[in-house]
């Protein structure tokens, strides 16, 4: 029996999804291994563990601070773990137990939220290329979310590709009953996410007001927290005297499993991603995904999606324009989808995991 911690400070956060299903599922499938999980007191209450051999230990170290490499240290030290498992890149570079660090993707390396103070971000940036490099080279093991990222970090740290393993994620939102959304129209399109600039929301915006010509009384729904870089855009597009867009705020899981069920269309604009997750939902209630051809997207959505160049408005407005006029291109990606989602679960990104803990800890399964 090993005692292991994980590092889940960012159970709340955008790829805190992540990190809930795994610590989910991990307790269906491993009885002996003694788990502590680091969560901030301010989400002590988010998820709580049904397992024995599970137990929360309250963690409100920041990430990227000073403290992370000081006290948070101070703390995994103090556990005594076998092994611990980071769900994220940011950790105490001088930490020198056994580590597993999940790599999402490198959008902090290689993108820019012009929301963002530049000089800020781009310190940022330089730290973070310090960090994830010696934090890549240092770990035991690593998990990415695709073979784009995996492949994206090889070369971007210059490590060896066989300490790297590719954990799929997966959907599984379709066991919430749908809860109607009041809409200022009727049929729409939908983009679920953050507005940060890689995202490619103002391409999306700039397709859907072409779109428009075409079809009048089609909407674009934003579904996310409206933060600084929403806002920004909101404001923007009332600016430009665009139509038919409509920003609803954060949807729960209710209120997404009745959007994708109704929508005419999920749209995935993003210049680069690591997995992708909101296409997968999509798929699950039956809404045809149009997505960006870019980094990992067409690796987990396969003939599922129909592609555009997410650099081209033009592209883009045809690709979306071809999958709202033709039935048989919209039922074949519904299908297609519906077969795509069986290559993911979340229960055996969870054992391929374990596999992982195990082969650092230098034990059998």
């Amino acid at each position: 029996m090993a005692k292991i911690v994980i590092d889940a400070r960012i159970i709340k956060s955008t790829t805190g999804r992540y990190v809930e299903r795994l610590l989910t599922f991990l307790q269906k499938i491993d009885y002996k291994n003694q788990y502590v999980v680091l969560i901030p007191s301010r989400d002590k209450d988010f998820w709580k563990p049904t397992a024995k051999n599970f137990s929360v230990q309250i963690c409100d170290i920041k990430n990227y601070s000073f403290a992370e490499q000081t006290k948070f240290k101070k703390q995994l030290d103090l556990l005594g773990a076998d092994l611990v498992h980071f769900c994220m890149p940011q950790q105490p570079i001088l930490y020198r137990g056994k580590t597993v660090t999940t790599f999402h993707d490198l959008t902090l390396m290689k993108t820019y939220n012009d929301d963002k103070n530049w000089i800020k971000y781009k310190s940022k940036q330089m730290i973070g290329e310090i960090v994830f490099k010696k934090i890549a080279k240092k770990s035991d093991a690593i998990i990415t979310p695709s073979l784009f990222t995996k492949s994206d970090l090889v070369d971007f740290a210059n490590i060896n590709a066989d300490k790297v393993t590719v954990t799929y994620e997966a959907s599984d939102i379709s066991k919430a009953k749908p809860q109607k959304v009041k809409l200022p129209f009727e049929g729409f399109i939908i983009y679920v996410g953050k507005h940060s600039s890689y995202k490619n929301v103002l391409r999306l915006a700039a397709a859907h007001q072409k779109i428009l010509k075409t079809h009048k009384n089609l909407g674009l729904v934003f579904a996310n927290k409206l933060d600084g870089a929403t806002i920004k855009h909101q404001k923007l597009f009332k600016k430009l005297g665009y139509k038919k867009i409509y920003f609803m705020g954060q949807a729960n899981n209710a209120e997404l499993a009745w959007l994708y069920s109704h929508c005419r269309a999920y749209i995935f604009p993003s210049l680069m991603e690591g997995f992708g997750l909101p296409g997968l939902e999509a798929m699950e209630f039956g809404a045809p995904v149009v997505s960006s051809n870019a980094t990992c997207l067409p690796e987990i959505y396969g003939n599922a999606a129909h592609y555009f160049n997410p650099l081209s408005v033009k592209d883009m407005t045809k690709k979306i324009t071809e999958v709202l006029d033709n039935k048989k291109l919209r039922a074949k990606l519904i299908k297609n989808g519906k077969t795509r989602l069986k290559k993911y679960s979340w229960e055996e990104m969870a054992r391929q995991t374990l596999v992982v803990y195990h082969k650092v800890l230098d034990v059998s399964a």
